[in-house]
């Protein structure tokens, strides 16, 4: 027992040797970008900063409760997502090798060592057996990182790690958006379908009357023609949104990785589901560093920071150790036995001197690599400004043009109900009464299309905001890296919301 003690405090002293020395890196100091933004919004109009909003997630966003359990559906059992959050297990598994590389990888050894030398060979012309037994601990091949060179590459390590959880957010709160979106398109197309049949029964009564005006010798065969023109205009359109139809429950059922019912999908029109939240009046350009994609592209930005520090401290000596302790006999039943103590401690030096330049373009391309990742942040950056801009452009655009369309859906409806009795005094001819039904029909349609667009920019703006308003709450990659660096067990993937 007491030979094992001493192999414990020899090995605990060089473990808290290796912490002491693996404290400091080559990498340059980091610093946060500051691509070049305007101050506010460009939507157009004014939008005034509003401090006062609070960050809110998609079931804050989301009311409609048909819509919030086809997204339970969808975080539950979408392949891309499972994709992404495997890609952080993998991600947060190479961080914890990383780490362990730190600190020196103690193994317990056994081995036996048989041979026998012919008399031919041996130097007294006589046949010799040899035997030899080893029991021990220790460790082979440990890099006192005197120059940060693991230390770095464990700080990439983590960036990549908490870029993976970056990204499997925005992936997450990508999916939400599209499943939201994709509802609301079948709801519409559903609406857009049901006008088309209510159409098609208008225009075949109004083709059964004109025919038998034309059969009364009252109407013409030009006024006849023009009639079966618009039936058939109207059976092309019921069959083209009954096939639109199909293909949006196609595509909920792939988003929510499971065959879609008519109990998940309850929604005749736009009407029957439940308004998004307000979006508030005035947004601070801030809430951006709430985007998850955002986030990612910085932790890339820091890998590469860190990998920087690797490539240097490849100019500089490195030193491994190889340590062993414990018995040896030519005996088994003797490997215990007083006096049958072994050690062995062999540390080793490597300083590179001549590499044909592959260390200088190694920190090169290291150099090159972190600055084509602070072009990637950087557009990122301007990339999601300008996402944001057009999406609160295009919404104060579309209230203007809902009511517009409202408006003018009332308008031509009136015409059309003006040519029809026009039409049927014998005032107007067939022509000015199709055109007016022509555009009533039009207006219609275009009004259920500027209802759905005026709610997915909605949706938009809540996923160029990266899922929030203006939230001042610590990001969850904020907390996973303060719990790495403080020597923290990293957490698990988040698992799906259910």
């Amino acid at each position: 027992m007491r030979p094992l003690k001493h192999v414990c405090r020899r090995l605990s002293a060089l473990a808290c040797l290796a912490a002491l020395l693996t404290g400091c890196t080559l990498a340059p100091k980091y610093e946060r970008p500051e691509p070049a933004l305007p101050s506010a919004w460009t939507t157009g109009g004014s939008a005034q900063a509003q401090p006062g909003a609070k960050a809110q997630d998609w079931r804050e966003v989301i009311t409609d409760a048909p819509t919030k359990h086809l997204v339970e559906l969808a975080l539950a059992n979408n392949r891309d997502l499972r994709v992404s959050l495997l890609n952080v297990e993998k991600a947060q598994a190479t961080h914890a090798i990383r780490r362990a590389d730190l600190f020196p990888k103690i193994d317990a050894t056994a081995g036996g060592n048989m041979s026998r030398t012919p008399g031919s060979l041996s130097s007294n012309g006589e046949v010799s057996n040899s035997h030899s037994y080893s029991v021990g601990l220790g460790f082979s091949s440990f890099e006192l990182d005197l120059f940060g060179r693991l230390q770095s590459l464990k700080a990439q390590a983590l960036e990549q790690y908490l870029s993976s959880e970056a990204t499997a957010k925005s992936v997450e709160l990508t999916l939400v958006a599209q499943v939201a979106s994709a509802y609301m398109t079948l709801a519409a197309d559903r609406e857009h379908l049901s006008l088309a049949k209510e159409i098609l029964e208008t225009e075949q009564a109004s083709f059964d009357l004109v025919k038998q005006r034309f059969e009364n010798g009252i109407a013409n065969e030009l006024d006849l023609s023009q009639a079966q023109t618009t039936v058939d205009t109207a059976r092309v359109s019921v069959a083209s949104y009954t096939a639109q139809v199909t293909q949006d429950e196609n595509s909920l059922s792939v988003l929510i990785g499971m065959p879609l019912t008519a109990e998940m999908a309850p929604a005749k029109n736009l009407a029957d589901i439940s308004p998004l939240a307000p979006v508030p009046a005035g947004l601070p350009s801030e809430v951006l560093t709430r985007r998850p994609d955002i986030i990612a592209a910085e932790h890339d930005l820091k890998a590469a920071n860190a990998y920087v520090g690797a490539a240097r401290a490849m100019f500089f000596p490195t030193i491994s150790l190889t340590s062993n302790y414990g018995t040896a006999s030519n005996e088994v039943n003797g490997l215990f036995k007083s006096g049958s103590q072994s050690w062995a401690f062999v540390p080793q030096l490597n300083l590179p001197i001549f590499r044909a330049g592959s260390i200088i373009a190694a920190v090169r391309y290291s150099k090159a690599d972190r600055e084509v990742y602070v072009a990637q942040y950087e557009k990122a950056v301007q990339t999601a400004f300008r996402e944001v801009s057009d999406t609160l452009a295009q919404g104060a655009s579309l209230v203007t043009q809902v009511e517009a369309q409202n408006s003018l859906t009332k308008a031509t409806g009136r015409s059309y109900e003006l040519a029809t009795l026009r039409y049927e005094n014998g005032v107007d001819s067939y022509l000015t009464k199709l055109d007016s039904q022509r555009s009533y029909a039009s207006s219609r349609q275009d009004l259920i299309a500027a209802r759905l667009s005026q709610e997915t920019n909605r949706l938009t703006l809540f996923k160029a905001l990266g899922g929030g308003w203006n939230g001042e709450d610590e990001p969850e990659s904020a907390t996973l890296l303060r719990k790495a660096r403080d020597g923290e067990a990293a957490a698990p993937a988040a698992a799906p919301a259910k």
